[in-house]
């Protein structure tokens, strides 16, 4: 597997903040410590392993379980024993949404969680008119995160893309 090194567009890659390591699993660790050795972005891990670049950042937060795939092929990018990371949580259930305090602190992410406390109440009522009383699911999902410059500066396009879920009448 080849690897591209830093990211595609010349910023720094992220690594693991020890603020929250306290609240992250025992691969994670792991995982960014060879990550930032190699200096290597989440979109080149990604394009490795065949997956989306925030499928695979929720794995180094043990946001997500790792397949076996996953996992065989971290280790080759990584150089980390396959052995290793299978004496993680790696391959477990995660246990989701404990690595974040509510509200965030962390500046991005306290933007991402006002964007739905000021419009939250403005989706929910634009996909009850689009789909019916029911819900977009966070489990048959998927996210990307795009780049957009225009005459107006950068911009980030984050899709947000769920199955609609009806409510069903029992």
């Amino acid at each position: 597997m080849a690897a591209q090194e830093g990211t595609s567009n010349g910023h720094p890659i992220a690594v693991l903040n020890s603020d929250i390591l306290p609240r992250l699993p025992s691969q994670s660790p792991l995982l960014f410590a060879a990550k930032k050795q190699k200096n290597l972005s989440f979109e080149t891990i990604a394009k490795a392993l065949g997956r989306e670049e925030v499928a695979v950042a929720a794995l180094f937060y043990g946001q997500s379980k790792a397949s076996p795939e996953d996992v065989t092929n971290l280790a080759k990018l990584l150089d980390i024993p396959e052995s290793k990371l299978l004496e993680t949580e790696m391959t477990g259930f995660p246990d989701r949404g404990r690595q974040m305090e509510m509200p965030p602190k962390e500046p991005l992410m306290y933007r991402l969680y006002e964007i739905v406390q000021n419009y939250g109440y403005a989706y929910k009522a634009v996909m009850n008119e689009k789909f019916g009383d029911g819900i977009m699911s966070a489990i048959s999902f998927s996210t990307t995160v795009e780049k957009e410059v225009d005459e107006k500066g950068e911009w980030c396009k984050i899709t947000l893309r769920g199955k609609w879920l009806p409510y069903t009448r029992f």
